[in-house]
């Protein structure tokens, strides 16, 4: 944006200003800068001597954006603003330039365009949406058409802006449609304003003189317009629309010995354009650089160059320009209908052909497609132009070898600064903070010894009062002693004084190591193409023939025979580490997974029986046990009750008799006699009959074996290794997911190589399992579900099942496809258990499993999505939903 302050040249360019227009100081004191009217310090020019310039100033194709459409007649320049190129700025170049002498050119606005726009993306359009800009370039296909935004141009712009590699300084009025704006560059050796360029409107003199930049003094410098949404009229002379206070000459009639011509491209020339087919991420960018480098006459077409358009335009993005996912084809993301859309680029392909000058169109991925480039070439058929295919394959020469280690260099050069930088950074601050903790630890020393020193002060004065008390209690006259005062020492420490230690301001220069030395082709934080661009079409890469259209196919790094079968060398190498984006699960997959499901709800629900009869059998077994503890236990009652009514009715007798014989004076003897022999006779009382059947030891089944001495791998059956018990009975929620993660990646290892169906795709590279299990069982692979940081560290877990080829970095399986049962998985996986049981007993706790359980475990359905039910999860029948809760009692 430009400041309000102006330029610095204003002021000293300026002579003492007349007195019209401008109020006298005596009147009002200062005179505003604003209102006073300068006096003119260019001269007349004196009468030209020597041969002009003969031919028109014009503009040539090659010198003009491609947006830019010239008139036949009336010296127009009028930009299209279709599709998105309304907001792109349109450059142009003269013909002629000059680098010596006095000279002006003239331009106005006929029209001012107001082309659709978006109202959602209104506030991201920059303003102003019609702009001017006029000024002098330096020549030569490399300098920018965009005035102002490079160090190689110079000019004023319709805001009132003096604009100089992208900085604006206010430096006069607005000027718009009704305005004729004249540029005057002098590049005298002497003289007043020597050196300068300035801008006038109507005739009078708009800005003072701006001093032109060291960066184009002795270049030759050519007229030069930007514009948007308006049609500029330019008039290069010999006569003015607008005569000036002084005489000028016109471009039209500049010397020959101070002019410089470019001139017109030879009619009968034959334009070319030229496809570069180049491999992804091998140079394609960089050889595209040097390319252009050599013929800066070229017109590059690609995506890249759009962007830099719209840089250079002052659109903005809201992440930056350098934020992209390709180069090959990065995201416009304005936030503008209009450009993110891509219909710059349909605008740009169909108005190339039409236009004279030679192009180079890179499109990395669409240049190594052959439905593609013979797409491409139809499009010039007709056009008049050369169609030229270069393939850039195999071994690079000399010269890009030496590129690349230049801009290796260059790449690790700027990553060092930014570190030193950095680190600098902290060492000043961490020194800034050092400095700030002593000078606050000096601070409160300091206030401490003031401190000290007033309670010294005030102790003193209290004695003095004690003593002159004293005094005057005896009878005599105190006399007080003269103290000197200790001066405070503010002298500044000798460490305080000394200033810190200057620090290398200049990051170290680095160099390339052995390795980065042999690296043919620089590695670019953005990819030539995205991952999905790649994966989903390498494969139809292809060298490309004559026969697609082209009018020559040249090969620069190889010769055919060799780009050929580097390329199926490179595809053969890419296969292996590229993922197949559009795979599908084929037949056999989908039978082979819906089998698993039902074994495992299968095994799940066996598990779950086996259980229950395990508890039903031990409630059982409970409640007869309970049963006869309750008959033991009236049984022993029994016997108690009888033998408390045995002694109670002896005693009841042994009274009844000695009554008597007192009251018949019998004797106790003759009384008992009686007594025994008209007793009554009691019945003994039955005790309770409890006939039950004693529990036998073996009740629970004969077939039952040891589970622990079990050999996993020997049993004939896995459901049932004896007494109805499988072989997972003691399966846990880690057991059952660790087996159906086994299952999972053996049948995703055999699948992927059914469904390819290419030899030389040996398997699935270890970075891709995630994304084919995810695109297969439709449910991601979370390592960290299984405590794992990387999945290699969930590899070794199923080690026993697939395994990492070292060599390939393939996954493997260890299981051949077609199994007679898939009960090997529960062998497996029960062998895996009794192992980290028997480790974790020994003390070894990192044998230990950690996985994720969720609040609603689905074991085998791994760390996806539940695919089939579990003990936990599949509700039992009534009975045994009963005998479990007993059992919990």
């Amino acid at each position: 944006a430009a400041p309000s302050k102006p330029h610095p040249a204003c002021a000293e360019s300026m002579a003492e200003p007349p007195a019209k227009k401008a109020k006298t100081e005596d009147e009002a004191g200062a005179v505003p800068v604003g209102l006073i009217e300068p006096a003119e310090r260019e001269r007349n020019a004196g009468p030209a001597t020597g041969p002009k310039v003969k031919d028109a100033i014009c503009f040539h194709t090659q010198d003009t954006t491609m947006n830019v459409m010239q008139s036949m007649f009336g010296n127009l320049l009028m930009p299209i603003t279709d599709g998105g190129m309304q907001y792109l700025l349109a450059g142009a170049r003269a013909s002629t330039g000059v680098k010596a002498g006095r000279y002006l050119f003239e331009a106005k606005i006929i029209e001012i365009m107001n082309p659709a726009d978006d109202p959602i993306s209104r506030s991201r359009t920059p303003m102003p949406r019609q702009q001017l800009r006029v000024g002098f370039s330096a020549g030569g296909p490399s300098s920018s058409l965009f005035l102002g935004e490079t160090e190689d141009s110079i000019g004023f712009d319709s805001e009132g802006n003096f604009i100089f590699n992208r900085t604006k300084i206010a430096c006069s009025q607005r000027f718009g449609a009704d305005t004729l704006v004249s540029v005057l560059l002098n590049l005298e050796a002497s003289g007043p304003n020597s050196k300068t360029i300035s801008l006038f409107t109507n005739g009078q003199r708009a800005s003072p003189p701006q001093p032109l930049p060291e960066s184009l003094q002795g270049k030759a410098l050519f007229p030069a317009m930007s514009f948007k949404n308006v049609t500029v009229h330019y008039n290069f002379g010999p006569h003015l629309l607008a005569p000036l206070a002084f005489k000028c000459h016109t471009m039209q009639e500049a010397l020959q010995k101070d002019a410089v011509v470019v001139p017109a491209p030879s009619k009968d020339a034959k334009h070319e354009v030229v496809w570069p087919v180049c491999l992804p991420d091998e140079g394609s960018f960089d050889w595209l650089d040097m390319f252009l480098e050599r013929n800066p006459h070229y017109t590059e077409l690609s995506d890249r160059a759009i962007l830099k358009w719209a840089e250079l335009s002052g659109l903005t993005r809201p992440l930056g320009f350098a934020s992209r996912s390709s180069n090959d084809k990065p995201e416009m993301s304005f936030g503008i209908a209009h450009l993110d859309d891509h219909s710059i680029r349909r605008v740009l392909t169909n108005i190339a052909p039409i236009q004279q000058r030679d192009y180079i169109v890179m499109e990395v991925k669409s240049n190594l497609l052959k439905n593609e480039r013979k797409e491409m070439a139809s499009k010039w058929a007709g056009s008049g132009f050369k169609r030229k295919v270069a393939v850039m394959m195999a071994d690079p020469p000399a010269v890009f070898r030496k590129r690349t280690q230049e801009l290796l260099l260059q790449q690790k050069q700027a990553q060092a600064d930014i570190k030193f930088k950095i680190k600098l950074a902290e060492d000043k601050k961490r020194k800034m903070l050092e400095k700030r903790q002593k000078l606050l630890e000096k601070e409160r020393a300091r206030a401490l010894k003031k401190q000290q020193m007033a309670q010294a002060e005030l102790q003193r004065k209290r004695d003095i009062e004690q003593k002159k008390a004293d005094a005057v209690a005896a009878g005599v006259e105190y006399v007080e002693e003269k103290v000197e005062e200790a001066l405070e020492d503010e002298a500044p420490d000798a460490e305080e004084e000394e200033d810190a230690e200057p620090m290398d301001e200049e990051p170290p220069k680095v160099e390339l190591d052995d390795e980065e030395k042999r690296e043919t082709f620089r590695k670019s934080i953005v990819p030539d193409l995205t991952s999905y661009a790649l994966n989903t079409s390498f494969m139809k890469f292809a060298v490309p023939d004559k026969d697609e259209g082209f009018d020559e196919v040249s090969f620069d790094w190889g010769k055919e025979g060799k780009c050929r079968e580097f390329l199926k060398q490179w595809k053969q190498q890419l296969k292996t580490t590229t993922r197949i984006e559009e795979l599908t699960p084929g037949e056999w997959f989908t039978n082979s997974w819906k089998d698993w499901q039902k074994a495992l709800q299968s095994w799940h629900m066996k598990q779950n029986l086996y259980k229950a009869s395990v508890a039903k059998k031990a409630l059982d077994r409970a409640a007869m046990l309970q049963r006869r503890a309750a008959t033991a236990a009236a049984r022993e009652r029994l016997m108690e009750m009888r033998a408390e009514k045995a002694a109670a009715d002896k005693a009841v007798a042994e009274k009844a008799a000695a009554a008597k014989a007192v009251t018949e004076g019998e004797t106790g003897e003759a009384a008992g006699e009686k007594k025994a022999e008209g007793a009554p006779v009691e019945k003994p009382v039955e005790e309770p009959s409890v006939e039950e059947k004693e529990p036998d030891s073996d009740e629970d089944g004969d077939d039952r074996v040891d589970f622990d001495r079990l050999d996993v791998f020997g049993v004939e059956d896995a459901l049932d290794v004896g007494g109805g018990e499988p072989l997972f009975s003691a399966f846990g929620f880690e057991d059952w997911t660790m087996m159906s993660l086994r299952f999972e990646l053996h049948l995703l290892v055999h699948a992927f190589k059914r469904d390819v169906n290419d030899p030389d795709r040996i398997g699935i590279h270890v970075e891709h399992l995630s994304f084919y299990y995810n695109k297969y069982f439709k449910k991601p692979l979370n390592h960290k579900f299984y405590g794992c940081e990387v999945i290699q560290e969930l590899l070794e877990l199923t080690r026993d099942t697939v395994f990492v080829n070292r060599r390939s970095k393939v996954v493997e399986a260890q299981l051949p496809e077609e199994m007679d049962s898939a009960g090997i998985f529960i062998m497996l996986t029960e062998e895996a258990r009794r192992d980290r049981v028997a480790r974790v007993d020994l003390g070894d706790q990192s044998a230990r499993l950690k996985l994720s359980q969720p609040m609603n475990p689905y074991p085998g359905a791994g760390a996806g999505s539940p695919v089939a039910p579990t003990a936990a999860t599949v509700r039992p029948p009534p009975l045994i939903g009963a005998l479990a809760a007993a059992q919990t009692l």
